[in-house]
């Protein structure tokens, strides 16, 4: 993100916190989809990230006045979808698996031998981040896909860097091996 977009999201948030429902209009155009990816990957449901997305602008609505500036507003955004979502994980948590939901859950040990299957690259690196743990499976997205450095992602989630440089290293390393596993060699395209 430019240094000009984000000064352009700051001045957005100061107009939200005085009640200007056009800037909020543009912040949500602005960052929707980021938002909606980003809770998607973490709940895996296509609802609950829908719903994710009216609850984080909603709070953005709300506390616009008491942003400090101290990340970008994409940054802030993206924590605030964090908190939503393992909110949301926990609920559901709670609630009973049914039949529905039990058919839905992949076999993993099926998942190289679809891989290799498939050619298209972008699914079968998409299955073989499913093989990653949840720590690892944010902190990929956050670095790879959302373009957050290692200080705004230790922002988002609520851990030192060093942790989050660690997770990284090791979910790259457990990635290559799955992706070799599924039969995609080093320096693909």
């Amino acid at each position: 993100m430019s240094d000009k977009q984000a000064t352009a999201d700051e001045i957005l948030i100061a107009r939200i916190a005085q009640g200007d429902r056009s800037a909020m209009q543009v912040l949500y155009g602005r960052h929707h989809v980021r938002v909606f990816r980003f809770g998607l990957r973490l709940v895996r449901n296509e609802q609950v990230a829908e719903d994710l997305i009216s609850e984080v602008f909603l709070d953005v609505w709300r506390q616009a006045g008491k942003f400090e500036g101290r990340s970008s507003v994409s940054t802030w955004l993206l924590a605030i979808t964090r908190f939503k979502a393992l909110s949301a994980l926990r609920r559901r948590k709670d609630a009973e698996l049914d039949d529905e939901a039990a058919a839905a859950i992949e076999d993993p040990s099926d998942d190289p031998e679809m891989a290799v299957q498939k050619k298209d690259t972008s699914d079968v690196l998409r299955k073989c981040l499913e093989g990653l743990s949840s720590d690892h499976r944010e902190i990929v997205d956050l670095v790879y896909y959302h373009e957050k450095s290692v200080e705004e992602v230790a922002h988002i989630v609520g851990i030192p860097e060093n942790t989050v440089k660690t997770r990284l290293f090791y979910a790259r390393k457990k990635l290559a091996d799955l992706l070799q596993a599924a039969g995609v060699q080093r320096g693909w395209p």
